[in-house]
């Protein structure tokens, strides 16, 4: 491993999912202004909008996608296009 590529400045940092308000500490270089205070402990805080605990891939809870709306609106946008290439 080369020397002096590597950060220094490892602490324990709570990063916390705003859309969920779950909350998890690791180590981390990210610099960050705001402190949260969990059991007793205060902990630089690094906001997320999304992880793991919200996204739809792990949570499972995925949207549907109405397609055929979709290609519905896109046919009857350009319906006059559409139809001088028949």
């Amino acid at each position: 491993m080369k020397k002096g590529i590597h950060p220094e400045n490892y602490r324990l940092v709570a990063f916390k999912d705003m859309s969920n308000g779950d909350t998890f500490i690791t180590r981390s270089t990210a610099n960050t202004r705001e402190e949260i205070e969990i059991e007793g402990e205060k902990y630089p805080l690094v906001k997320l909008e999304i992880s793991n605990t919200s996204h739809p891939f792990y949570t499972g809870k995925m949207k549907l996608v109405d397609t055929a709306g979709r290609v519905d609106k896109f046919k009857n946008r350009y319906k006059k296009h559409y139809e001088n290439r028949k």
